[in-house]
């Protein structure tokens, strides 16, 4: 699918695919944060995606230029609930705009797109979440209508290694 920016300019929406890998992890190592989290090695990486590819609920995203160069990408996932009357969620992670794609209105117009999907995936919640130190995240999702509505937790968890 095709989304425009209020300039014209047009890109491509398209379901990630295993070739579009390198691409995406660059676009995850590209600021403060995805430098000292993410990795060179494509190996974990691959192992996710063919985890995400082979799961109904999961739509990674692939968003091309006019050229067919990657300069975006976003991961929806949706969340069928039984709480809130048995709302259906669309949970938004991972969204990266390349530097240089960046300040024309592509992230607007993803945005748009992304809830066109949620609707198409009967989801009326749509939610993500950001990183306190991404200044800049917060004040687009607070611009484009999001409210920090809720406190976050995480945990991580050591995982057993194959065959233990």
């Amino acid at each position: 699918m095709t989304v425009t920016t209020e300039s014209g300019a047009e890109f491509l929406v398209r379901r990630a695919v295993r070739g579009d890998l390198a691409d995406i992890v660059a676009l995850l190592t590209d600021d403060p944060l995805g430098r000292t989290r993410e990795s060179a090695d494509l190996a974990p990486y691959a192992r996710a995606f063919a985890l995400v590819d082979e799961d109904a609920n999961q739509f990674l995203s692939a968003v091309e230029d006019d050229e067919h160069t990657l300069v975006g990408t976003f991961q929806l996932t949706t969340i069928p609930g039984l709480s809130r009357g048995g709302t259906t969620r669309l949970q938004v992670e991972g969204v990266r705009i390349a530097r240089a794609a960046r300040g024309a209105g592509l992230g607007h117009a993803l945005f748009g797109w992304i809830e066109q999907f949620a609707r198409s995936r009967g989801a009326s919640l749509l939610q993500l979440t950001s990183d306190r130190s991404r200044a800049d995240a917060l004040r687009f999702y607070s611009d484009l209508g999001y409210t920090p509505s809720h406190e976050g937790f995480k945990r991580s968890v050591p995982i057993d290694a194959p065959g233990d």
